[in-house]
């Protein structure tokens, strides 16, 4: 195996690079998370029309411009080393994916290429406060009692006697992007308790009925969530029948968008200890920068190593994202969890004060770990699909095992025993 990237990703590394370096500086950041969009129409048109952004793994025939995920991971990493306000994720990373695997022709056809072009955003709307459980990533999403469970509460769809549609009503608290999206992908129960089953529809909040749309205070602001209430809401099933494995869709979507998600935070755990080691480079204490110290280069060496070991794990899984994407996205959150926090330290004084840029780069490790994790649910979930723990009776998995490394090694060789 190459592990080596292309001319053709180094390309799309360094014109964006380039492009986010002149017009995504920190204050640059902060205006567009506070417009009422969350984010950048004219920049987020530029990026969708200049580069393709939002089609990069898009088919060519929907109009996108047909790389793989590896490229995509690419372009995540460097929105993330800018924390680039915009509705790549949720557009990207969760809708498009499951529009391609699930919608009928007709419905790729309407909706692909506008996606490819940027002229349509959208995000995945999922009851249950809790996308990560949905995607397979935290917990077996399976039984879809995530969506409600068919009883009342979540999200609930019936069919509309005499009519080929579907009327939606309930609730998602916290959908990402969900105030500004131009199309929801709202995951709901159908069928009541009896024959419960999870589906998905196509809501089309500017034109539907009974749809409204709450932006919430969110911790990091170039990630906003919103409240989406329907109420008897019309929709659009995805899909040719009601009949598809929704669940397993979601799951198999889960772990392509967590080496999506992986590669963001490693993009942003990277530029936050580049602006640390540029800092460190040039505070003086005691006439000499207090880089030069030895307990401060055994820190940032230490920061280094953690974020080079996330990066690869997000490309591993960006290359094969089948079981490794959940892993991965533990491993960036981990990363960036810790280098934002070493960050702010080693700022000192103007590290902790609100304003600084180190803050943000803070919040989005704060925040990215309660909309996607936590890391240990994520890793334990891991070490139980690959079966660590399985048959231990005698000694059963702790609930807050981090199953990686040497710890899980042994606990795999007792098992056996």
């Amino acid at each position: 195996m190459d592990a080596a990237f292309t001319a053709e990703q180094d390309e799309i590394r360094r014109t964006l690079r380039e492009l986010l370096a002149a017009q995504c500086a920190p204050d640059d950041v902060k205006s567009a998370a506070r417009t009422a969009d969350g984010y950048d129409a004219e920049l987020w048109r530029r990026l969708a029309q200049d580069l393709g952004l939002p089609g990069l793994a898009l088919p060519q025939e929907y109009g996108g411009v047909g790389c793989g995920l590896t490229e995509l991971a690419v372009a995540c990493e460097e929105t993330g080393r800018a924390l680039l306000p915009s509705p790549l994720i949720a557009t990207a990373a969760l809708a498009a994916p499951l529009i391609a695997a699930l919608g009928t022709d007709a419905q790729r056809t309407a909706l692909l290429p506008r996606i490819a072009a940027g002229g349509l955003t959208a995000t995945l709307a999922v009851p249950g406060g809790s996308l990560a459980t949905a995607l397979g990533l935290t917990a077996d999403s399976a039984d879809g009692t995530w969506a409600g469970g068919g009883r009342a509460g979540g999200m609930q769809a019936r069919p509309v006697t005499g009519a080929q549609g579907w009327r939606l009503y309930g609730e998602a608290a916290q959908v990402l992007d969900g105030h500004s999206a131009g199309l929801l992908l709202v995951a709901a129960h159908a069928g009541g308790f009896p024959r419960s089953r999870t589906l998905l529809f196509l809501v089309r909040p500017d034109t539907a009925a009974g749809v409204v749309r709450t932006r919430r205070t969110s911790l990091d602001e170039t990630r906003p969530l919103a409240r989406i209430e329907l109420r008897d809401t019309e929709a659009e099933l995805l899909g040719a029948d009601d009949a598809v494995d929704v669940t397993g869709a979601l799951a198999s979507a889960g772990h392509p968008a967590a080496a999506l998600l992986a590669a963001q935070a490693v993009g942003a755990a990277a530029s936050a200890l580049e602006r640390t080691v540029e800092y460190v480079g040039a505070r003086e204490q005691f006439g000499r920068a207090i880089g030069s110290f030895q307990a401060v280069k055994h820190r940032l060496a230490d920061l280094y190593v953690q974020v080079q070991a996330a990066r690869s794990a997000a490309y591993y899984a960006a290359w094969d994202p089948a079981d490794a994407g959940g892993l991965a996205l533990a491993q960036a959150l981990e990363a960036l969890r810790t280098t934002t926090a070493e960050a702010v330290q080693l700022h000192g004084g103007l590290g902790f004060t609100w304003e600084h840029e180190a803050h943000l780069y803070f919040k989005r490790a704060a925040a990215d770990e309660l909309l996607f994790g936590p890391v240990h649910r994520l890793r334990d979930h891991a070490a139980q699909r690959a079966g660590l723990f399985a048959g231990s009776a005698m000694e059963p998995a702790a609930p807050e095992s981090t199953a990686s490394g040497p710890t899980a090694s042994r606990s795999a060789g007792r098992v056996a025993v």
